[in-house]
């Protein structure tokens, strides 16, 4: 029996050898697992901070495209609304000549002054289906230096003063934006 209780007195001291040879493995397995958790925590801080970037540059980038598409928009809804601009302009003269000739024709036959009639208001319902709109500047109104251009200045009495008293030339709009000026003289 003595030798039975020496083989189970090694046997439990194998046993207990090993628990701490094992212990002391999970020491070293747990420093090594915590070292290993810190890495990870870090690396995770570090891509959870570059993800935050990268969603901060996109929106930043989304926002300046959509701003950029909105502009290039408004330019092109501009620039054909006012593509004929240069055409309409050279056309003036045109309808200026015909508004002339329709006064000077009032001596003439009255054929004439019908032909003449007829052309003249083709020409400018043409020109208003483009988007001309003739600027109306009535004798009394205020002189308005965005809308007029002054030719002369006439002596006149006091309710006339600063106010337009003859139109010269008349203004015209593309759309909202003048195109030409009216020519006025104002009473000072």
């Amino acid at each position: 029996m003595t030798k039975n209780k020496k083989a189970d007195k090694a046997t439990v001291a194998d046993e207990q050898a090993a628990k701490v040879a094992e212990e002391q493995e999970q020491g070293m397995e747990s420093s090594e697992v915590e070292g290993q958790e810190e890495t990870e925590v870090d690396e995770v801080a570090k891509l959870t901070s570059e993800l935050e970037e990268s969603k901060d540059k996109y929106l930043r980038l989304y926002s300046e495209f959509d701003n950029f598409r909105r502009r290039t928009a408004k330019e092109k809804l501009e620039l054909m609304q006012t593509a004929g601009e240069k055409i309409l302009v050279e056309l003036l003269p045109v309808i200026d000549d015909f508004e002339r000739a329709e006064q000077s024709a009032e001596k003439s036959d009255e054929s004439v002054q019908e032909g003449l009639k007829l052309i003249s208001q083709k020409l400018v319902n043409i020109l208003q289906a483009q988007g001309l709109k003739v600027m109306e500047t009535p004798e009394g109104t205020d002189f308005d230096p965005e809308l007029h251009e002054a030719i002369t200045q006439i002596p006149a009495d006091e309710k006339l003063k600063g106010k337009i008293v003859d139109t010269i030339e008349k203004g015209y709009f593309l759309g909202e934006k003048v195109i030409r000026f009216a020519k006025v003289v104002t009473g000072s």
